[in-house]
């Protein structure tokens, strides 16, 4: 769970990530997004398919150049180009698990030199023995046999594979990790212990999560602070009990009314957004929530709102809480 920090760990500051199509057709994945994580913490950030979600994990561990924007990652301005020393030592601090274990895994490499692979690369071994010894040690930590070393990855289960994983994203002892839906290609049993073992991690080794998700019953298990993603902006952000209590943005009614109750006497008051989803490429001017809101206003139509704090630490996007 998070700690008492008052220095965040991770910084993103009005982060844009564009991508060019051709001249006539860019798409604004994500759309100045400005958010802290704090040692220790899950920040969950949810949303509907195509938000952006994904795109602010892959840009925040560089695996894409941010379009603008500033990423402070440990005291380190991490959103320029990076020397050769700086990706090296980026690439040991932050890890990430994918949401498809098998297509992270490359079919043709047993597991333990798979995790092998970046431990040596980074240092964290001198040599093949002992990073044998290491990952064999690893693999117990995330439930499987020393002996599974030797496999490869399609001789394993969807679950297996995603604790493979993990292991991997454990080898270079890193201080972040991005789970970018780690847990919604798995069956809810399988679901479960993968949670239960990320929470353990976190505890044993001090980790700090972006947990990405659109299951929102997991990102209320696991979460300390959460995010709700729209089109590209962040909407709505704020502890996991203010957002999950009181949620203010009308998407974020939406979203969590959908969160089946499993009691059959209580009648669920589902909101039913309509339309979908407008494309990145061409959002609409003002609140880009404007053309699914049944609370839109004439404003909401020519001014995009600014972020509020609603309450200490809530803070919401919406013209509804203008002043």
């Amino acid at each position: 769970m998070a700690t008492q920090s008052t220095t965040p760990l991770l910084k993103v500051e009005g982060l844009k990530q564009y991508f060019r199509v051709n001249k006539n057709f860019t798409v604004k994945a994500v759309d100045d997004v400005s958010f802290e994580i704090y040692p220790g913490e899950t920040y969950g950030l949810v949303g509907e398919s195509g938000s952006g979600k994904s795109t602010i994990g892959r840009s925040i561990i560089r695996l894409y150049d941010p379009t603008a924007g500033k990423i402070t990652f440990d005291g380190q301005d991490i959103s320029g180009r990076l020397t050769h020393a700086q990706n090296n030592t980026l690439r040991t601090q932050m890890q990430m698990i994918f949401q498809d274990p098998y297509a992270s895994l490359n079919p043709k490499i047993k597991i333990g030199n798979a995790i092998a692979e970046p431990m040596l690369l980074h240092g964290q071994a001198s040599s093949y023995a002992e990073a044998k010894e290491k990952i064999q040690h690893l693999l117990e930590v995330v439930g499987l046999q020393p002996a599974v070393f030797d496999r490869y990855p399609h001789e394993f289960s969807g679950g297996q594979r995603q604790r493979i994983g993990i292991s991997r994203a454990l080898a270079t002892k890193p201080k972040f990790v991005v789970c970018d839906e780690a847990v919604s290609a798995l069956d809810v049993s399988i679901q479960a212990q993968i949670i239960n073992l990320l929470n353990e991690l976190q505890d044993k080794y001090k980790l700090t999560y972006l947990f990405i998700s659109h299951d929102l019953s997991v990102v209320e298990h696991i979460s300390d602070t959460v995010g709700v993603m729209y089109l590209g902006n962040l909407v709505e952000y704020g502890a996991k009990e203010d957002i999950f209590r009181n949620p203010l943005h009308p998407y974020t009614k939406a979203l969590f009314s959908a969160i089946p109750i499993p009691d059959p006497k209580v009648k669920m008051n589902r909101i039913v957004l309509e339309g979908s989803i407008p494309s990145p490429a061409n959002p609409p001017k003002g609140c880009k929530f404007h053309t699914r809101c049944a609370n839109c206003m004439a404003c909401c139509k020519e001014e995009a709102p600014v972020q509020r704090e609603i309450e200490p630490g809530h803070f919401v996007c919406c013209h509804l809480y203008d002043k």
